[in-house]
């Protein structure tokens, strides 16, 4: 896989990795993440009562993203922006609530997202116009 991801390949990775989470379909959402997955988000403790913010391994990033699906039930994802670097990109979405997101994702030479690290605006930050 080239080192340096271009704006067309991010943006069809934005793309795809939105429309697999406005799904709701949990195995279309996984096929983004490799199997040694390491994904960091502050809800991470809340969702799994833990005092880590930390999932490693796809199976409990599959607990994880099940418990947010479900405790969300009208979760719906609007692309931003994306952002190309190398071998990392970042979505910028908003989520729920038009609560403003980032993800940055760093990938393995397979096209796999291998480490995530997931960012919130406050609550009450507005979206950009």
């Amino acid at each position: 896989m080239n080192s340096i991801f271009t704006p067309k390949f991010s943006a069809a990775f934005a793309a795809g990795w939105i429309e697999a989470w406005n799904s709701r379909e949990l195995e279309r959402i996984l096929k983004h993440y490799a199997r040694d997955i390491e994904f960091t988000s502050p809800f991470v403790s809340q969702m799994l009562n833990s005092d880590n913010n930390t999932v490693r391994g796809i199976a409990l990033l599959r607990v994880y993203f099940t418990r947010a699906l479900n405790a969300y039930p009208d979760l719906q994802f609007t692309l931003r922006q994306v952002y190309s670097g190398a071998q990392s990109l970042v979505i910028e979405y908003q989520s729920i609530s038009d609560r403003l997101a980032a993800e940055m994702m760093e990938f393995n030479d397979s096209g796999l997202v291998v480490r995530a690290n997931a960012h919130y605006a406050a609550v009450n930050a507005k979206p950009r116009a």
